[in-house]
């Protein structure tokens, strides 16, 4: 059987340290309060400031951004869903806020683990690759029989604290993207072939690849035997998804090797309108969505969509992602859209969570943004001039 590949993914966001809000329906940015690079010669380190107490400072060495070494190294999966990079990056980091505060914690892109190493885990395990943490190729090409590709992708987030005038590591989490489908072929540029995992087999196999994985940063001089890693495993959504996917379970090992107990999350991505509003945790969500998308389109016809994924904890609607795709082409046309857009939103799209709206081309291109945070009723709205 082919050997699948390793690809670095290069995701569309530079940075989730102070963009996480972008991925994780939290916050959004909006005017004022621009970041200043704050310089410490007396602490020795530099940080990128804070624009929200939402959000974690980030780290600057030599007056650049210090960036992950193995971000986006995943599993080559043909057609991949963009969408669960945004996904996993942005929920690492929402998980890592109950664990290691904004308010007491520095973020630094991942220093422990290199691209090789990662690229080693998420191999198969072979004579050559020890390391592999995916089950080494049996040869079998049936979708039932073969061995499946079950770690899709491994991520580091370091969290720091100032201790005798320096920044020292004081948390670490670790993302897992587990598949719930393994895509493969049976020839080199052939077609693509299936293997679903179950969610029985998918939590087994990611619980195993955790211990693993916890065992060997303990090993890490970095990290030792009594820094706290949080351990966030993530479900990734198969290739076709309109969503990305989400996290099923955490732990958090203060020191050791072992993980005496798993939480649930309960977090769940949904895509509006829905086809089966039982599917909504929230039928209330899909109502007014309904009510505004068809308000909207019935206002300008010129659309060719009008979708959300939404974010549910339990029940509870925790933000939503709002895409509208236009045939817009003058400067007024999109900016009484954007306007009329506000106005819709402030009446039917549920009080009390972030939302983001995006207005987009049919050609992909970004004509204007709107959001509006928690704790708003009026949404900040920027239409992007055509020079």
């Amino acid at each position: 059987m082919m050997k699948k590949k390793l690809l670095v993914l290069t995701s569309l966001f530079a940075s989730t340290a102070m963009l996480g809000a972008c991925g994780n329906l939290g916050k959004a940015i909006s005017g004022g309060g621009a970041s200043q690079v704050v310089t410490s010669k007396k602490k020795g380190y530099q940080t990128t400031g804070q624009t929200d107490t939402d959000y974690y400072q980030g780290i600057i060495k030599d007056g650049r951004y210090l960036t992950n070494k193995a971000r986006g190294v995943g599993v080559y999966q043909n057609s991949d869903n963009m969408l669960n990079l945004k996904s996993f990056e942005a929920g690492m980091m929402n998980l890592s806020k109950e664990q290691f505060p904004t308010k007491s914690y520095v973020f630094r892109e991942g220093q422990v683990l290199s691209k090789d190493t990662v690229e080693n885990w998420l191999d198969r395990k072979s004579k050559d690759n020890p390391d592999g943490l995916n089950p080494e190729d049996n040869g079998k090409k049936e979708a039932d029989k073969r061995n499946p590709i079950y770690v899709q992708q491994i991520e580091e987030q370091d969290y720091m604290q100032e201790k005798d005038g320096k920044l020292s590591l004081a948390g670490v989490t670790i993302g897992i993207g587990m598949n719930q489908k393994d895509y493969y072929q049976k020839e080199e540029y052939g077609a693509t072939y299936t293997t679903d995992i179950s969610t029985e087999k998918m939590k087994e196999e990611g619980q195993k690849a955790a211990t693993t994985i916890l065992a060997r940063l303990r090993q890490k001089s970095e990290i030792g035997n009594d820094t706290p890693i949080l351990i966030c495993m993530f479900k990734q959504a198969p290739n076709d998804s309109l969503v990305g996917g989400s996290f099923y379970a955490y732990a958090l090992s203060k020191s050791g090797t072992s993980i005496s107990s798993w939480t649930d999350t309960d977090i769940k991505s949904v895509v509006l309108p829905a086809t089966d509003s039982s599917s909504v945790p929230n039928e209330n969500d899909a109502t007014s969505f309904s009510a505004f998308m068809n308000k909207t389109q019935s206002f300008f016809p010129n659309l060719a969509g009008v979708t959300a994924q939404a974010q549910y904890k339990g029940k509870e609607l925790q933000g939503m992602h709002v895409n509208i795709t236009t045939q817009f082409y003058s400067m007024t046309e999109i900016t009484s859209f954007a306007q009329f857009v506000s106005q819709m939103a402030r009446t039917y799209l549920p009080s009390g969570v972030p939302i983001d709206i995006t207005i987009k081309g049919s050609d992909g291109t970004v004509q204007a943004f709107l959001s509006r945070d928690s704790g708003q009723t009026s949404y900040y709205t920027h239409v992007f001039s055509s020079y």
